[in-house]
């Protein structure tokens, strides 16, 4: 099947009456035989850099200034030698040319809806869907649910923020399509609520970030509710680093008696366009959407597969607001080797490993929260939630002087000798050894959203 007529053909294709029984949810596109993969994305890529050159001055003036024209980007090797583009150069642009940007290739006729991102590390940038966009955004998250086993007689309980978030509508868009009976209970009411619809309608598969998922396990704890008294049986886990952590996926399937996914997706690029298969083997990209590199933080150029880099997203089919290699800060390794369960698509085993934001220099060690969060959740006389505090040598120096590993002993109270297990489990995970502090029970915050695990305390003097 070739990839660009499957794309165009998304929102007309419906599950029919055997959809349950089917692996994949597109076979033809899903096991396509990596050389084919590559020549449709050739010529995708082709097609889009065309759009971008003749309908976007923000890329042309970038294009130019690189030395590139259209005609020297044949084939997808040829885009690691073009500059990335960043969330800072996206907000200058849209401050510079208000409200979206001069990187809107739609015409407004052609506009659906309005996607900023969360704005969690500054002004949200302004996405635009439109209806194509909508209509593939809606096939390729429906791809990613069917992947971690989500069928037509699901009943999906979203916790993902709805509103101008975008993983909300993304994956309720996908739910739908696969004809699921889907609840729009989103991130906003409290933990109590989402359990009287998990008991009450039966849910059969979560979609939240791994904290919120944590802390709907750790109420269902308190109100005394075992797993075995709901009906999930899958769990989707994004937004954050965390569900492909051993320690952790193990609490988020014992604490909901499921079998937790790890998903990934960024506002500027998916919003939802990666989850991990019933190999649990990493996480597939919808490459017939999205090229995918792993680039080296320095050089900007792709590293072997295997080793980590950061991951950088070009669109091949985005109408609306394209992105040519957009910088997502995010760590992850490569892997184009074919998947157990027979996909041919580029997965990151392991998850992303960490943001490029979120890096700890400490003592000359490098680490990142997950890192942090693999060895606390290791415990069983731990709770799940935890803090790394940091003081600086001085304000705005990248200069750690004194780090703390905060975290919280479990409901059951405290037990001997555990804070020295948890140093040396710290110094084997991140080559260091932080200062470590307990805490009662209950005495961190718990979010509905993603999780904030760095605090950064006044500098000293």
């Amino acid at each position: 099947m070739d990839v660009s007529a499957s794309a165009a053909g998304a929102s007309a294709r419906v599950p029919d009456d055997r959809a349950a029984q089917r692996r994949y949810w597109d076979a033809a596109v899903e096991t396509m035989p990596r050389e084919r993969l590559m020549e449709a994305q050739n010529v995708l890529l082709r097609a889009q850099i065309a759009r971008l050159w003749s309908a976007s001055e923000f890329y042309r003036e970038r294009l130019a200034a690189a030395g590139a024209r259209p005609d020297d980007v044949r084939s997808v090797e040829d885009v690691s030698r073009l500059p990335v583009v960043t969330k800072e150069e996206l907000r200058e642009e849209q401050e510079l040319h208000p409200p979206f940007g001069r990187f809107v290739t739609a015409p407004a006729s052609q506009w659906q809806e309005l996607h900023p991102s969360t704005g969690t590390t500054g002004a949200p940038v302004n996405t635009v869907w439109s209806k194509r966009d909508v209509a593939e955004i809606t096939d390729f998250t429906a791809r990613t649910l069917w992947q971690m086993g989500v069928r037509p007689d699901d009943v999906v309980q979203n916790a993902f923020a709805y509103g101008l978030w975008v993983a909300g509508m993304s994956v309720h868009y996908g739910a739908a399509r696969l004809g699921a009976f889907c609840i729009p209970a989103g991130a906003a009411i409290a933990s109590q609520r989402q359990i009287d619809y998990l008991l009450g309608v039966r849910s059969t598969v979560l979609l939240a970030t791994p904290s919120y998922g944590m802390h709907i396990a750790e109420t269902l704890r308190e109100r005394g509710i075992a797993p075995e008294d709901l009906a999930l049986r899958v769990g989707g886990f994004g937004g954050e680093a965390g569900t492909e952590n051993a320690s952790t996926r193990a609490k988020l399937e014992r604490g909901l008696g499921i079998e937790a996914f790890d998903y990934y997706g960024l506002a500027e690029v998916g919003p939802t366009f990666a989850s991990e298969c019933e190999a649990k083997a990493g996480l597939h990209f919808a490459e017939d959407h999205i090229l995918v590199e792993s680039v080296d933080p320095e050089t900007k150029r792709p590293v072997p597969d295997g080793e980590v880099g950061v991951l950088v997203f070009t669109h091949l089919s985005r109408e609306a607001t394209p992105m040519l290699r957009y910088w997502s800060n995010d760590y992850a390794r490569l892997d184009r080797a074919a998947c157990a369960c027979g996909r041919t698509h580029v997965r990151a085993p392991g998850g992303v490993l960490g943001r490029h934001d979120d890096l700890v220099i400490f003592k000359g060690a490098k680490f990142y929260p997950v890192q942090v969060e693999k060895a606390v959740r290791a415990f069983a006389e731990l709770a799940d939630e935890f803090r790394i505090e940091l003081r600086r040598t001085s304000a705005g120096s990248s200069q750690v002087s004194e780090c703390t590993v905060v975290a919280e002993w479990a409901a059951a109270g405290s037990s001997p000798g555990i804070e020295e297990r948890l140093r040396r489990a710290l110094k084997e995970e991140l080559g260091v050894t932080p200062a470590v502090r307990l805490e009662p029970y209950g005495t961190l915050e718990r979010t509905t959203f993603k999780a904030k695990r760095i605090v950064e305390q006044a500098a000293r003097g």
